[in-house]
């Protein structure tokens, strides 16, 4: 049985792959390359370079590997940028993911884990989101995978595929130090970048009504994202019955200021970050309940701040340059 990745030589989706290879199970990947490394796909693993509104390769891919299930994990995934470009967002993620869904039909494929986002709650006007929380996405990018939720429930209605969607929130660390996150947009590799040019790291706003004043978000070790996706395709090989959605959160929270000094003390600089006004907009606190996913889908925290920073760090500090 053989899951393919879509999005597979990216950040996110090479560590899903290295997680199906843990287990035992085969795996396929396509990716466009257009973000990803063809470096970060091993060897052994079949690999098609495609983009993924070409349905007709990629169902001739999924029934040349028997494909029984796809993780959907290929998309845009800047949100600020897809407000200035927003026909590209919904190309990628709204037509993309409706070429896989169609691909699948024609191929066969009955089940498919999507790569969702925190995205699609917008603001929530709740400091711990829930599966339930009102979705109300404020960027393209927010929208688009909201629409792919949407797409993959009425697929189920109309084909019967087996399906779930993992809402993703601030995904870090790295779990090889071949796999480093080379996101221009992430705070991670944002903060490594800035200390490496002598930059004073930044945070926006201490006035905040939390412990330390800065806003509180929701921190997961990619390592522990990526074995959710494996748990959730095994599930749905098994014909068990999942949510439409799940929220992969830590369920309490880490500061902003506490990640960047972390950081800032793992890379050895000898800097305090500066304190900016607040942006507009900026909620105090947003972490997700993720009891949920842990009923279902064993979702567990595995990794501290320290393992998330210094993982992270490993693999900025090996990458080519």
């Amino acid at each position: 049985m053989t899951w393919l990745v879509t999005g597979g030589a990216g950040y996110i989706g090479a560590h899903v792959v290295r997680a199906f290879l843990a287990e035992g199970m085969d795996v396929a990947v396509v990716d466009d390359l257009s973000t990803g490394h063809r470096r970060f796909v091993p060897e052994r693993v079949p690999f098609l370079e495609a983009d993924v509104n070409d349905v007709e390769a990629l169902a001739a891919f999924m029934a040349e590997q028997s494909v029984a299930g796809v993780v959907h994990v290929a998309g845009f995934k800047y949100a600020g940028v897809s407000v200035s470009e927003p026909l590209r967002t919904y190309r990628t993620n709204v037509a993309g993911t409706a070429a896989v869904l169609q691909a699948m039909e024609v191929a066969g494929v009955e089940a498919i884990v999507f790569s969702s986002s925190a995205a699609v709650y917008g603001t929530p006007d709740v400091d711990t989101v829930t599966e339930d929380t009102p979705t109300a996405p404020e960027s393209p990018y927010g929208e688009s995978k909201l629409i792919g939720e949407w797409l993959l429930a009425d697929q189920g209605r109309a084909r019967g595929i087996r399906h779930t969607s993992l809402r993703y929130f601030n995904v870090v660390g790295s779990g090889a130090p071949e796999l480093p996150d080379t996101s221009p947009h992430n705070l991670f590799p944002l903060v490594f970048t800035a200390l490496a040019e002598g930059r004073v790291p930044r945070i926006n706003g201490d006035d905040y009504p939390t412990e330390d004043g800065t806003c509180v978000r929701d921190y997961v070790h990619v390592a522990d994202l990526a074995a959710a996706h494996v748990t959730a395709a095994r599930r749905l090989a098994a014909g068990r019955r999942l949510r439409p959605v799940y929220n992969l959160g830590s369920g309490t929270g880490t500061s902003v200021r506490k990640i960047v000094e972390a950081i800032v003390a793992q890379t050895g600089a000898d800097v305090l970050p500066e304190v900016h006004p607040r942006r507009p907009g900026d909620p105090a606190r947003i972490v997700a309940d993720g009891s949920a996913a842990a009923a279902d889908l064993g979702w567990a925290m595995r990794h501290s701040l320290a393992q998330m920073v210094s993982s992270a760090w490993a693999a900025h500090s090996a990458a080519p340059g």
